[in-house]
């Protein structure tokens, strides 16, 4: 495969630019897979310095789930009126609102998890630790893995997302924040299904 050919097929699997995808090429040695893997550090790394900056424009996703006995609103947040009209961006919103739909997600992050869902899960947690005769130093190590585990299943950035199980929802999220130059991130949402309170 020439050079210029594999500069194309990274721009097409990444969407990446073209002097982003020649280098990614060089430095991987044409290797296509390895380039994707350069890019995609690089592109955490750029996502990181922009996650500081404001996010104060776009748009409020509604999907429906086929059906119509499920939906979800979301607010997914970026820097510009621009960007959040853009189609890739709006795509994400489709994306993520479509994932949570499938996912069921208790909260955003961590730290939006509610005081009272941690407490009753830290005690069912506790109890069966201690139920199956585990050392008390123990039982807080236990405790503690299972809680991590709970946020990996319920929190939205740390899910795995349903349309590529290898990355999480957050992984998505950063790499649309370095092809799209913004800061992005998901305010919030909300998940309906016919028949629940």
């Amino acid at each position: 495969m020439s050079e210029l050919d594999a500069i194309r097929e990274l721009r097409a699997r990444t969407g990446a630019g073209v002097l982003d995808c020649k280098k990614a090429i060089a430095e991987s040695g044409g290797d296509i897979q390895k380039a994707i893997d350069v890019l995609r550090k690089k592109g955490i790394a750029k996502a990181e310095s922009k996650a500081g900056r404001e996010a104060k424009e776009g748009i409020i996703e509604a999907y429906i789930h086929p059906g119509a006995k499920l939906g979800v609103l979301l607010e997914l947040n970026c820097e510009t009126d621009f960007v959040a009209r853009n189609q890739e961006f709006k795509n994400l919103a489709h994306d993520v609102a479509m994932h949570i739909a499938a996912s069921d997600p208790v909260a955003v992050s961590r730290g939006d998890v509610p005081e009272e869902a941690l407490q009753r899960e830290r005690e069912i947690y506790t109890e069966q630790a201690r139920a199956s005769g585990k050392p008390e130093h123990v039982v807080e190590k236990v405790v503690a893995g299972r809680l991590d585990k709970y946020y990996k299943e319920n929190c939205l950035l740390e899910q795995p997302f349903v349309k590529d199980p290898d990355k999480t929802v957050k992984d998505v999220v950063t790499e649309a924040i370095a092809r799209l130059g913004e800061n992005i991130f998901v305010q919030r949402f909300q998940r309906f299904k016919v028949g629940e309170e």
